[in-house]
């Protein structure tokens, strides 16, 4: 059975990861029969967001923690991922990509990436292993790579011209679809950078597991 590393960046759109596209992540990676293992950082957020009202709060919460709640526990540290123990990795959206996983939020193009992400993205993508990023995560590969890639965000035209400044071919694209960088084996789709609904995201990031699963091959 293929195991499909997935990233995760604490619960929820406005300071963790996005539920939903977890979550169709995770029921997506079952049903191509594969199993998904799951980690995220050991760290504080970088905020704490109100999800009623989006206001920040008081307080801090750790993002592994945070985690969790989506999993079931069956969560591991980021730390301790090893890239010859999975055979693709798939990171899901939501600030926390943007705001835990890296500080994109803030910094934008002068961004950096977490550590451990890092580490874990460019071993497996040293080893031809394949790689999906959604939603705003994808963001962050022109500071994880040192070479042009294809990705998507949608068609957010500010956010496109960022990555093209940080270096990347930004390739539009409807929230039904991918964009594939075929020599890097890299999936990309925009989820609810453009989805309206939990059934627009479902499409798009279906797609995004099927071909990060035939790239395993």
């Amino acid at each position: 059975m293929k195991k499909i590393g997935v990233v995760l960046s604490g619960c929820g759109v406005y300071d963790g990861s996005e539920i939903h596209e977890a979550v169709i992540t995770l029921l997506a990676i079952a049903r191509n029969g594969a199993r998904a293992v799951c980690f995220a950082p050991d760290k504080s957020q970088s905020d704490v967001i109100n999800h009623l009202d989006g206001e920040s709060m008081a307080g801090e919460r750790n993002v592994l923690l945070e985690a969790a709640r989506i999993t079931r526990g069956d969560i591991q540290p980021l730390a301790s991922a090893r890239a010859d123990e999975l055979d693709a990795l798939i990171v899901p959206g939501g600030f926390g990509a943007a705001k835990n996983l890296s500080n994109f939020a803030s910094q934008g193009n002068e961004c950096v990436v977490d550590a451990d992400l890092k580490a874990l993205t460019l071993a497996l993508h040293h080893a031809r292993k394949p790689l999906g990023f959604m939603c705003i995560a994808p963001a962050m590969l022109p500071k994880i790579f040192d070479f042009p890639l294809r990705i998507t965000i949608g068609t957010d035209i500010d956010t496109a011209e960022v990555l093209e400044a940080m270096g990347a071919e930004h390739v539009p694209c409807p929230v039904d679809d991918i964009v594939v960088d075929e020599d890097h084996k890299i999936v990309t789709t925009p989820a609810y950078m453009l989805a309206q609904n939990i059934a627009d995201a479902a499409t798009g990031i279906e797609k995004l597991v099927a071909r990060v699963m035939v790239l395993c091959e």
